[in-house]
């Protein structure tokens, strides 16, 4: 389950990076009037978070 929750964090992160830096709207981040203006944040913070549901889901693999 984190790998899966990861795996679509990491998705709407590089969604929103791409959002960010050309026209193409896809992905929740910019469906979100909460972040409106913070987007790019949100994008970096969203791929932190896969990052780090990957890292925890490797973690419980091992031990």
């Amino acid at each position: 389950m984190p790998e899966f929750l990861g795996f679509v964090a990491v998705v709407q992160g590089v969604a929103g990076l791409v959002a960010e830096f050309s026209d193409w709207r896809w992905g929740l981040v910019q469906r979100i009037g909460l972040l409106d203006g913070r987007e790019l944040y949100a994008s970096v913070c969203l791929l932190i978070l896969g990052g780090a549901l990957f890292a925890a889901a490797e973690r419980l693999k091992s031990g």
